[in-house]
């Protein structure tokens, strides 16, 4: 694979004019993000002076830049067409999604409810789950959570979804479109699901495809029905200290699960978000190596969300408006590649970072991505640029 790699076209790669350095050890930043402080007059005088224009903004910061109808921050001028189809939407779609979205998160929680009833959760490592679970209960969990995610997935307007399955070919050439899902587990059971992350919707994908478990943080657990469908789906959770003397950390428990995923075909998979944030869709993130160091295969895939109107990807635009203005999108689209099963040579399994330098290469290469050296911190760099443009407004 990774002689491969090596007869590859170099993908394009785009750089800002004064990169961040970046906490790459960091597994998540859960800080909001930032926005100018309108009581502070010296930084609006500093902000007029210096503030950079759109264009320099979207070209530095490219794979956060939305390019729908809806404009920047979902805040852009409609035309009266769109503003008639918002109107439509609101009073007809969006509450019969509402209600649709509500009644199948409740469903599969009274599913959830039914299968631990009387049943302990495993407990290792401070964390806590019902995905190690065996027999009818596991199976009642995994067939209903993969079949509701795809009826939620219907709710919310992707009434098809294109999937494409490239075939494992041992004469090197692996650019076929045509394939079956069973061809990628022929050879050898990859430990996780290596994606690409655009928006929300990407977990609920990936529980209809797969029903992988992936990292939330430790208040997800807490939460009312989806708390309890977390554990069931056997998530990593976050959590900043620990108790116990000797606690793994996040990245050994996750190394763990993919290690035990790779080796027992019945161990809930693993589903990691390498890029550590959400972009357009149009660009490839740096990866963090903390998935690459157990040393085990994983399946890469590759999302987009083709869009007419709106644009799926959450980038830079609030979660409450993007969620509304999805569900008034009469029809939305997904399309998913997966790759075949990548196995690291020797020298990769010693060199994680070389093996996810390797396969974000190859994700770009099949998926016709282009490759960004920024991430989180410019991320919100750009988010606070743009409060300060509009709070100039």
């Amino acid at each position: 694979m990774e002689s491969e790699l090596q007869k590859l076209p170099q993908p394009e790669t785009t750089r800002p004019s004064q990169p961040e350095s970046i906490d790459e050890g960091s597994t998540k930043d859960d800080r909001p993000l930032l926005k100018p402080d309108p009581t502070n007059p010296q930084l609006q005088v500093q902000s007029q002076s210096s503030s950079p224009s759109i264009e320099e903004l979207e070209k530095k910061y490219a794979p956060y830049v939305r390019h729908d109808v809806y404009g920047i921050m979902g805040r852009g001028e409609l035309p009266w067409t769109e503003k008639v189809l918002l109107g439509i939407a609101l009073v007809t779609l969006v509450p019969m999604r509402v209600i649709g979205a509500t009644t199948v998160l409740v469903v599969y929680y009274l599913i959830c409810k039914i299968c631990t009833a009387f049943w302990a959760p495993n407990r290792e490592d401070e964390q806590e789950d019902y995905a190690h679970t065996g027999g009818w209960r596991r199976t009642v969990m995994m067939q209903s959570g993969m079949f509701l995610s795809r009826v939620m997935l219907f709710v919310f307007g992707f009434y098809w979804i294109h999937e494409t399955y490239q075939p494992i070919n041992l004469n090197g050439n692996s650019n076929n479109e045509d394939g079956s899902k069973l061809q990628a587990e022929e050879l050898e059971r990859p430990g996780a699901i290596v994606s690409n992350h655009i928006s929300y919707l990407d977990i609920l994908y990936h529980k209809s495809s797969s029903f992988p478990s992936f990292v939330a943080k430790r208040s997800v657990a807490k939460l009312p029905l989806v708390g309890l469908i977390s554990k069931c789906l056997g998530c990593v959770y976050v959590q900043r200290e620990s108790k116990s003397p000797d606690f793994k950390g996040v990245s050994g428990v996750v190394n763990e699960r993919i290690r035990e995923a790779h080796q027992n075909k019945s161990a809930p998979i693993m589903l990691l978000f390498p890029e550590g944030t959400t972009t357009n869709g149009d660009f490839l993130l740096p990866f963090k190596s903390g998935a690459f160091l157990s040393g085990a295969p994983v399946q890469p895939v590759i999302l987009r969300y083709p869009y007419q109107r709106l644009s799926p990807a959450w980038d830079s635009i609030s979660g409450a408006r993007h969620v509304i203005l999805l569900l008034c999108q009469f029809v939305n689209y997904l399309e998913a590649t997966w790759l075949p099963v990548y196995y690291p040579s020797q020298q990769e399994k010693d060199d994680p970072r070389l093996y996810a330098e390797n396969v974000r290469r190859l994700m770009a290469h099949e998926g016709n991505l282009l490759l960004s050296d920024i991430g989180l911190a410019e991320k919100r760099v750009y988010h606070a640029a743009l409060n300060g443009l509009f709070c100039q407004q």
